[in-house]
């Protein structure tokens, strides 16, 4: 399968994760403001890591997607057109921290250049 083809797998994977989670009443997702941020499905397709960052607990999250998996495979099942619905697996997205603390660092090279001037 060509990687344009799995990239737009990747991308209608995610998009419909997160619409679908809006419509889940899992406690658990709810009040940690989950958001899906990215999909990388397999080569076969049977499987899905599904990258989710969150303002509360991030275990907390996890326990309360993995709870809503069934549902949420469901709702892939039903709105995408693929022979196989890819088991999903929830991992946390570390990009944000990695920007924030990237941003950081800039910003103290930025301070101690300025104190050297």
């Amino acid at each position: 399968m060509a990687n344009y083809r799995r990239g737009r797998i990747n991308d209608a994977v995610a998009k419909e994760l997160a619409i679908a989670i809006g419509n889940v009443r899992e406690p658990k997702v709810i009040d940690n403001f989950v958001s899906i941020t990215r999909a990388e499905v397999a080569p076969d397709l049977k499987y899905a890591t599904v990258y989710f960052s969150c303002i509360g607990d991030f275990k907390e999250a996890a326990e309360g997607l993995k709870k809503c998996t069934g549902m949420l495979r469901h709702h892939l099942a039903h709105t995408l057109n693929l022979r196989i619905t890819p088991e999903l697996s929830f991992v946390k997205d570390g990009s944000m921290e990695h920007g924030a603390r990237i941003a950081e660092l800039l910003e103290q090279i930025k301070t101690q250049d300025e104190s050297k001037s």
